[in-house]
């Protein structure tokens, strides 16, 4: 089977994986205002304190990087095409909320560590948006952050130590300094939607 073939296939077992996690997301409404309609966690908890490393390699907290309204979305640089595309559309959603005088970070969480080092979490953020961060860790650091945010992911099958896969959950989450965890937005999402209702909650 051709690779490309291959990489095609095991990224739509990623999404199907990621929005499976039926255990702890529900289609429903947001925070329980008028801005929902995406998926959200009921009475779940979502969102923690977390420390990692920056993709300039400084240590960061949560606290440091949720600032203000920030869309942060857990995956790796090695994805063949869901992390690239919802990361993509995380940065056209600030460029829309932008327009409309509305600042809103992005953030990308690596849940690879072992290849995902600050410099090329630095690059591919970079790609993406000026503004986006990349942030990385130890195993244990990012076992953390991904726990406090019920994000689902573990290595694929194969031995080889360069080329392999990662299955994990495909969600953008909206985070506030003061109020935490607003809303989840699913794989696939368009910039439009995802900035219609950042909008909203900021409003």
């Amino acid at each position: 089977m051709p690779a490309t073939r291959t990489y095609a296939i095991a990224a739509s077992a990623i999404v199907v994986a990621g929005l499976g996690v039926g255990t702890w997301f529900a289609f429903s409404g947001g925070d329980g205002t008028d801005c929902g309609g995406g998926l959200t966690t009921g009475n779940a908890s979502i969102g923690g304190p977390f420390t990692l490393v920056s993709e300039t390699g400084e240590t960061v907290t949560d606290t440091d990087i949720i600032d203000r309204p920030t869309l942060v979305y857990f995956g790796y640089t090695f994805c063949p095409d869901v992390c690239p595309v919802d990361a993509a559309n995380m940065a056209a959603a600030t460029d829309i909320l932008a327009e409309d005088g509305k600042e809103v970070r992005t953030v990308f969480i690596t849940i690879d560590p072992a290849r995902d080092t600050p410099e090329v979490l630095a690059d591919f953020t970079d790609n993406l948006h000026p503004d986006m961060i990349g942030l990385s860790g130890s195993d244990e650091q990012i076992a953390t952050a991904a726990k406090a945010y019920r994000a689902f992911y573990q290595k694929g099958p194969g031995d080889d130590p360069e080329f392999y896969l990662m299955d994990h959950s495909a969600f953008i989450y909206l985070m506030t300094p003061d109020e935490g965890f607003k809303d989840v937005f699913r794989h696939g999402i368009s910039p439009e939607e995802i900035a219609e209702k950042t909008a909203c909650y900021i409003s």
